[in-house]
């Protein structure tokens, strides 16, 4: 069945007899040109004769302007010499500079004689797809397209064809645009005469289609890129011939306007009527290959077909618009906009952009727009961030030509605190395109004066679209950054800092307007130096060039020079207002101090130190303490001289102050008073201790004699004192094991304060282990005390300090304290999310939530602060039981501990252990069936994600670890038989799926054996967990096919039928534009091989493996159909 057509010639089976005949013949050319080869047909001798001639370096010689470029000449004569030693296909795969030297040679052969030059180009056509196959110049004119097509589907299902164009292989590199090149060069070179004879590309374009349809992907690549590019060639001259026309026209009426008639007039009407016929030529070809090739390779099974597809026909409505800027043609960008590829969908997109930046477009795009403007703005939010991007570009090109309407936005401004933050930042440019600039209202366009450019109009309507998110800080400085990098006044410092001190009667602020202004300030000013004001995702440092920094030094400068005399002002008249002070304070961290010497503002910078100062004592908020006491540290270490002498002295008057209040409020609540004052200062001290060690030797015995005097204080009251004590043990430890000799008293003093904190601790734990339903007011206090021990157990761990003069100041817990800590940590894991949720916007809840309690508990296990053989089990049973935050905890925690080669097996299997027993304790208590308990499926769950670490490689390091767990779980399930055997199940099953399979014999083995003596009919719902365990491992290990490794994301490949396309969105689009019969079985036959092709991308072919009765269908059909048409 695979005979080849009689007119036709292709090689033997064997690759390297046919490479040597095709050599040959390519090279016939070369040779004869020497006077060599007259063991060649005389047919083909001729026609070497007759190219030997034509491309001899005399005629090329002549044809060379002689006198005043000797070198240049010499060069080009070179260049000649390598065209002709070259055939064109070599020159193509490796030397494109050659290629206009070898076209202009190629066409002068083809003018003297067309069938040798002819044959010559289909075979080039036939190898550009890695296809060595020659067409007899005497049987050129009978060989049927069809037959040849056939013959070279079967060469590569035979395997015998090459990929040039995806080879990795650096000859073939520039092979893609040196076909590009050849294929535009030609066109160009035949556009005075081969162009339009109606033979020579009328013969390539149908070769060209009938390739572009055939089941090879890389016979649809090759030929969809030259048919692709012929249609840009065609443009090309065609835009060349419409200017001449013009021109003509022009002329034209130029001489009938004199009312003569002549040999002129007939000249240029006859050179009219010449170029129009060329170009409506030019424009039948565009549409032959448009027709015969784009209709179907647009939805090919490739992407990068497809991707080519669009590109081009983008190119091609945007360069020439008289013929493709029409729905005929548009429509195809529109449906693609659907295509499953995100590299197709933003192909379409970016072409659509460029047809909307010409303003002339617009019109004919009118209905166009109409059609598929909702699904553009629907691609703003795609799931591809680029293709995402592009769309919004395109959606700020319709909106430029007013083609939507502002109510259809709303979903757009939502993505302004998305994620990436490359879409953020385009909805950025957009909303301050729109929105602010508002380039696109017709309206405010007319008016460029100052007043509609000016900062202040800028900044009104930017704290307009902020009102939407004053609610929520956090969401406003997503909006900040998202238009920061657009919006330069933003930049003007002295515009926002008026603005604000009511310089301008003009303009009045709300409260709301003003705080997110100074909101603004703030972040603005970040920017400005480098800094980041939204959390990055990938946590990475930031890294700037050299004239990066230079730019954020001179921001600074500018910052600082506007701040200096206007600053105090400021803070003086903020005072008071707690959104407003910690976002004014912190902006002193960016400025340079230093130029307060160099512009003699000396006095203002002592100001700001003294308001500062006043602001830490007016206010008793986190953030508010927090920034001033990372101002006044920044002061006192950062600035020169006498402002650092001034700066340092405010410090330390700031912390006599502070301690002395701290005494007063002690003693007012001693003598019965209200808590309150206690509670600020207390947090003063803390935000203060946090970043300094602040002298509290007497303070510190008050806080203890406060603890154990009066045990009903508030739970928040209770935390600071704990908290202050804390970190007052941990810079007494700092300055011990910092300094060079440690004095006997010093060490005693520690060891006492250390004694009486931890006496107080575990009070607290005892107390509130006691309590078995911790209120929502004793979650804050529970979660301190865990927080606060493992951190001191931490600090004061044995493996810290033994061996070393230290040694006494190590600690380990005992292990009944160790079990309630654990306990009073499991009853924070089990606070409900609802209540987590009404906290969420309470101070320092960062540091009293599940998730801190989860990495306290797990420092002491990686740190081998405390005995990870109870502890660590305990926190690995809690896997998946408290969402993403806390699995991540265990999941960190588990690589740290193989890392650590501690004894992973017992770790697991005690974990799988208390897992199970909690479920055991679940069926005791209520009436639940025990295989889909929520309890049971945890334990499950559990498993698979435990067994889930041993993947790959590790699956054979810890095989002796998978094995023990294995093997002791069937101990700890057959334990009491059968009232643990759903262990097996649960727990036990997905660590067998890591084995061996001689392992798991082994252990079917095992467990019949362990059941031999036992009648399991007497309790068939107990061991039903047994028969169900013995079964699957059976079933899964009878024919030693093991189990699928699919968790572990193997690639396996499917046997049978292929999948059924999904039908994709948009997909009805597709629907009355079919092909014919023979296309939609070439498509068939794409569509149901492409599962292949994606699993073996290096293959070139989609036939190279094995045959298929598609192609032989495929061939039939062709056949019949070719003899129906001849009879």
């Amino acid at each position: 069945m695979e005979d080849l057509p009689p007119p036709s010639e292709t090689s033997a089976p064997r690759p390297q007899k046919r490479t040597r005949v095709q050599a040959q013949t390519s090279e016939n050319q070369a040779s004869k040109a020497n006077g060599a080869g007259a063991e060649n047909r005389e047919r083909t001798s001729e026609a070497s004769d007759q190219t030997g001639r034509e491309s001899s370096p005399d005629d090329f010689e002549e044809a060379r302007p002689g006198a005043k470029r000797n070198r240049a000449y010499e060069g080009t004569s070179g260049s000649a010499h390598k065209a002709t030693d070259q055939s064109l296909i070599e020159v193509i795969k490796s030397n494109g500079k050659l290629i206009p030297q070898a076209v202009k040679l190629w066409v002068e052969r083809y003018e003297k004689d067309r069938k040798p030059a002819m044959v010559e180009l289909l075979t080039i056509l036939f190898e550009a797809c890695g296809a060595k196959y020659y067409i007899k110049g005497d049987f050129l004119d009978e060989t049927d397209v069809d037959d040849v097509v056939v013959a070279l589907v079967n060469l590569a299902r035979r395997g015998e064809v090459e990929d040039y164009q995806n080879s990795k292989k650096k000859d073939f590199k520039n092979f893609k645009d040196n076909l590009e090149s050849f294929w535009d060069t030609l066109v160009r070179e035949c556009q005075h005469g081969p162009l339009f004879d109606q033979v020579l590309f009328d013969k390539c374009m149908d070769y060209i289609i009938a390739l572009s349809c055939t089941p090879p992907r890389v016979y649809r690549q090759v030929a969809s890129l030259m048919g692709l590019q012929l249609v840009t060639s065609f443009i090309t001259v065609a835009k060349m011939l419409g200017a001449q026309r013009e021109t003509t026209r022009r002329q034209l009426d130029a001489e009938k306007k004199k009312r003569t008639e002549g040999p002129r007039v007939e000249s240029l009407n006859k050179r009219f009527s010449t170029t129009h016929e060329k170009i409506t030529v030019l424009e039948e070809m565009m549409r032959k290959i448009f027709t015969g090739l784009f209709v179907h390779r647009y939805r090919d099974i490739d992407p990068n077909i497809r991707t080519s597809c669009i590109q081009s026909l983008g190119a091609w409505v945007l360069s020439y618009p008289s013929l493709f800027l029409q729905d005929l043609y548009l429509k195809y960008l529109g449906w693609t906009l659907n295509d499953k590829n995100a590299g197709v969908r933003r192909a379409s997109i970016i072409a659509l952009q460029t047809l909307y930046e010409v303003d002339d477009n617009v019109p004919t795009l009118g209905l166009f727009t109409e059609r598929f403007s909702n699904r553009m703005i629907e691609l703003a939010d795609d799931i591809d961030v680029s293709v995402a991007v592009c769309a919004i570009g395109l959606v700020k090109q319709l909106l430029r030509h007013q083609l939507i309407p502002d109510d259809d936005l709303g979903p757009l401004y939502d993505l302004l605190i998305d994620d990436p933050p490359e879409i953020r930042h385009a909805i950025g440019a957009l909303v301050y395109d729109h929105l602010i600039a508002q380039k696109f209202n017709t309206s405010q366009s007319g008016t460029k004066g100052d007043e509609s450019s000016s900062s202040e109009v800028h900044l009104g309507r930017m704290l307009q679209i902020l009102r939407e998110f004053s609610t929520d800080p956090i969401l406003s400085v997503y909006v900040i950054d998202d238009v920061w990098e657009y919006m330069k006044a933003m930049k003007d410092w002295k515009c926002i800092i008026s603005m604000l001190l009511d310089e301008n009667p003009l303009i009045e602020l709300t409260d709301e307007d003003a705080t997110n202004l100074v909101r603004l300030l703030c972040a603005s000013v970040k920017k400005a130096v480098g800094e980041r004001i939204v959390p990055a995702t990938d946590n990475r440092k930031q890294y700037y060039a050299k004239a990066q920094k230079e730019i954020f030094e001179n921001n600074r400068r500018d910052i600082t020079v506007a701040m200096l005399k206007n600053y105090p002002l400021l803070l003086r008249k903020f005072m008071a207002d707690k959104a407003k002070v910690p976002l004014l304070v912190e902006i002193i961290l960016y400025t340079n101090l230093e130029l307060y010497s160099l512009k003699r503002q000396e006095q203002n910078f002592k100001n700001v130190l003294l308001l500062m100062k006043e602001a830490f004592f007016k206010h008793g908020e986190k953030e508010a303490l927090r920034s001033c006491v990372r101002a006044i540290n920044f002061c006192s270490t950062e600035s020169q001289g006498e402002l650092q002498d001034f700066a340092r002295n405010k410090l330390k008057e700031l912390e006599d102050e502070l301690t002395a209040k701290l005494k007063a409020a002690i003693k007012d609540v001693v003598d019965g008073d209200d808590e309150y004052s206690l509670l600020v200062n207390l947090k003063r001290l803390y935000e203060l201790q946090l970043s300094r060690a602040v002298p509290m030797e007497s303070s510190y015995g008050d806080i203890v004699m406060v603890l154990s005097r009066f045990r009903n204080l508030e739970d928040e009251v209770v935390s600071f004192l704990l908290l202050n004590m804390y970190l007052h043990l941990a810079w007494c430890l700092h300055s011990i094991v910092n300094s060079e000799t440690v004095s006997e008293a010093s060490l005693s003093s520690l060891l006492s304060k250390r004694n009486t904190f931890f006496e107080q601790l575990e009070y607290f734990l005892n107390t509130l282990t006691d309590v078995e339903e911790v209120g929502k007011r004793g979650n804050q206090l529970a979660c301190r005390v865990c927080t606060i021990l493992a951190e001191a157990w931490f600090l004061f761990r044995r493996t810290n300090y033994s061996s070393t003069k230290l040694e006494r100041l190590g600690y380990c817990p005992e292990k009944s304290i160790l079990e309630k800590f654990w306990k009073l940590c499991e009853q924070q894991l089990h606070i409900s999310d609802e209540t987590e949720d009404e906290d969420v916007n309470k101070e320092y809840i960062e540091e009293t939530n599940r998730d801190a309690v989860m990495i306290a508990a797990a420092k002491l296990v990686a740190s081998d602060a405390v005995p990870k053989e109870y502890l660590g089990p305990e926190i690995i049973s809690h896997f998946v039981m408290h969402g993403a935050g806390v699995a991540e905890i265990v999941k960190n925690l588990i690589t740290v501990l193989k890392k650590k080669d501690d004894d992973l097996s017992n770790i697991f299997l005690e974990a799988l252990k208390r897992a199970y027993h909690r479920h055991m304790v679940e069926l005791s208590t209520s009436d639940v069936d025990p295989l889909t308990s929520k309890s049971f499926l945890e334990c499950k769950d559990l498993g698979t994600r435990l067994s889930g670490t041993f993947m790959g490689a590790a699956r054979n390091k810890h095989r002796s670890d998978i094995l023990k767990i294995v093997k002791d779980g069937l101990d700890y399930a057959f334990v009491d038989a059968p009232r643990q055997l759903s262990f097996l199940e649960g727990a036990v099953l997905h660590f067998v799926s890591k084995l061996p399979t001689s392992d798991v014999l082994d252990i079917i083995k095992d467990v019949q054996k362990r059941t031999e003596n036992v009648n399991t009919d007497e309790d068939p719902s107990g061991w039903r967990p047994y028969h169900m365990f013995v079964d699957t491992l059976r079933e899964k290990y009878a024919k030693n096919e093991g189990f699928q490794d699919e968790k572990e994301g193997a690639v396996v490949r499917r046997r049978g039928r292929p999948r059924k396309r999904r039908n994709i969105e948009g997909k009805r689009l597709f629907d009355g534009h079919g092909s014919s019969d023979e296309e939609d079985s070439i498509s068939a036959s794409d569509r149901e091989e492409a599962q292949d092709e994606d699993e073996e991308e290096d293959a070139p072919l989609i036939r190279s493996i094995r045959p298929s009765s598609k192609l032989r269908s495929l061939r039939l059909s062709r056949e019949e159909n070719k003899g129906q048409t001849r009879t």
